[in-house]
């Protein structure tokens, strides 16, 4: 009974543990960059800026992917690979023994993130918008709308692709971790 208690004391440790280092990465992360989207986009012209904010949703689109993609993928099919000493295929067992932290890591901190962000920009290139063609309109309720639409479509189509390709997509990003890993 003593052992069992001292586990779920760890676990419970852990689990604040973790709340604490994802709250203070996703607030400093959500500092900088909307301190460098606020000032970067502003300074911009309209189409580079609308750029960046296709490439913030994106980024969102993907890492919520990829946080779905490692919560379905099956590690026994890494085992094999592993054995054969494939590339990434030890990095792709790790992200699904560790699922939950890296889904939050991708589909809450960096999505959210990526949520606020073009939230923010969107609201900058409505008022870059409504500056240079002296409109009457408030584009801002449109572009926020046609932004949420994109996330949250780019989301459900993603979540399908992550379902029915969680090995190649947990694969790819097991590679590009391998590559980053041999660099340290």
């Amino acid at each position: 009974m003593k052992k069992q208690e001292n586990t779920e004391n760890q676990k419970e440790h852990s689990d604040i543990k973790w709340f604490i280092q994802v709250f203070i990465t996703t607030f400093i992360l959500s500092i900088i960059f909307s301190y460098i989207s606020a000032n970067g986009v502003s300074n911009l012209s309209l189409i580079p800026a609308i750029f960046i904010l296709i490439l913030v949703i994106t980024v969102g689109i993907f890492f919520d992917i990829v946080g779905v993609a490692v919560t379905v993928a099956n590690e026994h099919e890494f085992h094999a690979k592993a054995t054969k000493r494939v590339k990434g295929s030890k990095d792709s067992i790790k992200l699904i023994r560790n699922a939950p932290r890296v889904a939050n890591i991708c589909a809450d901190v960096i999505g959210d993130i990526c949520g606020v962000l073009s939230g923010a920009i969107s609201a900058l290139i409505s008022m870059k918008i409504t500056e240079r063609f002296g409109m009457n309109f408030n584009i801002q309720f449109v572009l926020s709308a046609t932004v949420a639409a994109l996330t949250v479509g780019g989301k459900a189509l993603g979540k399908t692709v992550a379902n029915n390709k969680s090995t190649q997509i947990v694969h790819a990003v097991g590679i590009v971790l391998n590559k980053f890993n041999k660099k340290s």
